[in-house]
């Protein structure tokens, strides 16, 4: 049986602390999440999220004390011997518990992430301050005792900020929560906003510490304070662009590289955490309508969607942007997150299908994948090709006395599943946008849009069929013609969708049913097909997706291997599942795929498992992406294939797949 969890689509990421008497956006988001909803997920996401709200999340606090001891004792000496980014581990854990809380509604999680807020905000200096350094070392960059090293402080408040922003929305306007965060807000204003006083750029370290300029434009949206925004503006417009007094920059300059057309790996800052000081320019295209920003920002996207989103969904190489998909450095869990993170808003800012398509392809596979199924132990690097560790055992240089389990990415791995809800289902100007396909269910409402309610039935993605009914408010009667969208993934060469209403016309359960207002369709890939109707009970959408195989010819390091998708899923070789050693040697034909599925018996079953004919008449078993080296056994996404086509990358084909015809 499919397990669902609760969902609150209120404001469901911590980049969107938005309130109705906010600010009004100059230029309108083409999609946008849910004002108020609720919603269940079922499937694969919902039994991960349980696992990682039970095993990690909730235990994390009192089994790593020094999550907040850090910020507790920062003046008292000796000085805690702590990493650059030692304050970001309480922000990014807040923001990921109340995501995973808005995905699966525990009142455990719900009474444990309201204690430590309650305790994070308890532990802010009068001034705003919210970080681990003492005093002399505050938002300087640099660390005590002459040491020599950075601090990342900037960063760690953004982090914070984020945190506390998306709480306050889910413990409907917490106002504790909502005044620690401005007065972060005021310390950075207070500290860096204007002409005569000291810049952000200057305290070094700047792909991290440039991120307040996100945090302070959704700050912006949660107060209308200008401030917010003036700082937010200066930092994008002016220290992005900042330059020492030998012309090597200071920052990414992101801005300016982006309208000229670069490649984001050619920027001086191509590392994953520029990310987020990026994101600050698609809230403020939002904010202020100035095209400028837009430009930039979906330069970046698409540089990355070319260059270096890996063929799981993965984003990074060795920590930064390397301008090749096929670089075997590691795919970090906290690049991932960041750019689970920034096609959202790249879906919110265009409505283009495609981006959802990105968001799937990585939530399903790198997503669902850099988690051991037990919830207890994330990756660090999740590979295309090799084994999977857990983060405490690979960068346990970062576990210090108190916090044994902290590191970068085991505070910040929830995400990848917390952030689902923020794409999942979505409003744009004509009504509501289906862009998730999973068993679960619920209500949606946006603003001025009726209520309806959104049922899914489908064992998708291990299913291609997926059945949909809508049902309208019974107590607001729909008054007019109300449209939703159905996402058709561009994989999905023929999709089928039929639309039928099935209904009662006697109300009576001796009555027969009736089927009317059918008709069938069969529309593009890579679009949305509307339906636009007086909603009436008993509306029953059926799509039918091509799951015929398809795939992606390496290049450079990867030249001679394939990639083999079936739908969204990355077909993999698993150690675990075969009798060879390993898949050297084997000669694949493109048309054998997907292969016949097949059940296993042993313990920790695949979400797929295919056979596929090897030479000599052997058999190949192949596993979903996720699920492999789940045990710790090696694993190969790029496969010896013969037969597949090479396509070269494209805005309309990103993953540079393509089919192959079925035999004769």
């Amino acid at each position: 049986m499919l397990q669902t969890i609760a969902v609150g689509l209120a404001v469901l990421f911590a980049g969107d602390a938005f309130q109705a008497d906010g600010p009004v956006d100059k230029a309108p988001r083409r999609q946008d999440r849910l004002a108020s909803s609720t919603y269940q997920f079922g499937g694969p996401a919902a039994r991960y999220a349980e696992a990682v709200a039970k095993e990690w999340l909730l235990p994390a606090p009192n089994a790593n004390p020094a999550l907040l001891d850090m910020f507790r004792d920062r003046d008292r000496r000796p000085y805690r011997q702590m990493e650059p980014w030692a304050g970001e581990f309480a922000g990014k854990y807040l923001t990921a518990a109340v995501q995973v809380l808005r995905l699966r509604d525990d009142q455990a999680l719900r009474d444990g992430v309201a204690n430590f807020v309650k305790e994070l905000v308890a532990l802010q200096e009068a001034d705003g301050y919210l970080g681990p350094w003492p005093k002399d070392s505050r938002l300087t960059g640099r660390a005590p005792n002459a040491s020599g090293k950075s601090t990342w402080d900037a960063w760690g408040h953004y982090h914070v900020m984020l945190g506390l922003l998306l709480w306050r929305e889910e413990a409907k306007d917490d106002a504790a929560a909502l005044a620690a965060a401005r007065k972060i807000g005021d310390l950075f204003c207070d500290r860096f906003l204007g002409d005569k006083k000291p810049r952000l750029v200057d305290t070094g370290s700047t792909e991290m510490n440039l991120a307040p300029a996100h945090g302070l434009c959704l700050l912006y949206r949660a107060t209308s304070e200008p401030k917010y925004l003036q700082l937010a503006k200066q930092i994008v417009d002016d220290e992005f662009a900042a330059k020492d007094k030998n012309g090597k920059p200071l920052a990414g300059d992101w801005l300016n590289e982006g309208l000229s057309g670069k490649e984001f790996f050619q920027g001086p800052k191509p590392r994953w955490e520029s990310l987020h000081p990026i994101m600050a320019m698609a809230e403020l295209y939002q904010l202020t309508g100035e095209e400028r920003y837009r430009k930039a920002f979906e330069q970046v996207w698409w540089s990355i969607v070319k260059l270096d989103r890996h063929n799981n969904g993965g984003f990074s190489s060795g920590e930064q942007a390397q301008g090749n998909p096929y670089h075997q450095g590691a795919i970090e869990t906290c690049c991932t997150i960041a750019w689970l993170a920034m096609s959202v808003e790249m879906l919110r800012m265009t409505g283009n299908p495609i981006v959802a398509d990105e968001l799937e392809l990585t939530t399903l596979n790198s997503g669902l994948g850099l988690w051991s199924p037990s919830g207890r132990w994330a990756t660090y690097n999740t590979p295309m090709d090799g084994v999977r560790k857990a983060s405490a055992h690979e960068i346990v240089f970062q576990a210090r006395e108190g916090s044994p389990e902290l590191n970068c990415c085991s505070v910040n791995a929830p995400r990848a599943l917390g952030m689902i809800p923020d794409w999942a289902v979505m409003s744009d100007a004509d009504g509501y946008v289906v862009n998730w396909f999973g068993e679960g269910g619920g209500w949606v409402q946006q603003h001025e849009l009726p209520n309806i309610e959104i049922q899914q039935v489908t064992n998708y993605p291990n299913s291609a069929e997926v059945k949909i009914s809508v049902e309208p408010d019974t107590i607001v009667p729909q008054e007019k013609d109300l449209t939703i969208k159905f996402r058709i993934p561009r994989w999905s060469k023929r999709t089928e969708v039929k639309f039928y209403r099935k209904w009662n016309p006697g109300g009576l359960k001796s009555t027969p049913e009736r089927i009317d207002d059918q008709f069938v369709q069969h529309p593009a890939a890579g679009t949305y097909f509307p339906i636009k109707r007086r909603w009436k009970r008993g509306d029953t959408i059926e799509l039918s997706f091509d799951f015929s195989p398809h795939f992606w010819v390496g290049e450079r390091e990867c030249a001679g291997k394939t990639s083999v998708y079936r739908g969204p899923m990355l077909l993999t070789w698993d150690r675990r599942f075969n009798i060879a050693d390993t898949p050297d040697g084997v000669a694949l034909r493109a048309r054998d795929f997907p292969g016949k599925a097949i059940p296993w018996d042993g313990p920790r079953p695949p979400m797929l498992l295919f056979e596929v004919p090897g030479p000599n008449g052997t058999k190949v078993r192949l596993c979903d992406f996720a699920s492999a080296g789940q045990g710790g056994s090696p694993y190969r996404s790029w496969l010896p294939v013969e037969g597949a086509t090479s396509t070269p990358f494209s805005r309309e084909n990103p993953l540079r797949s393509s089919p192959v015809a079925a035999r004769p």
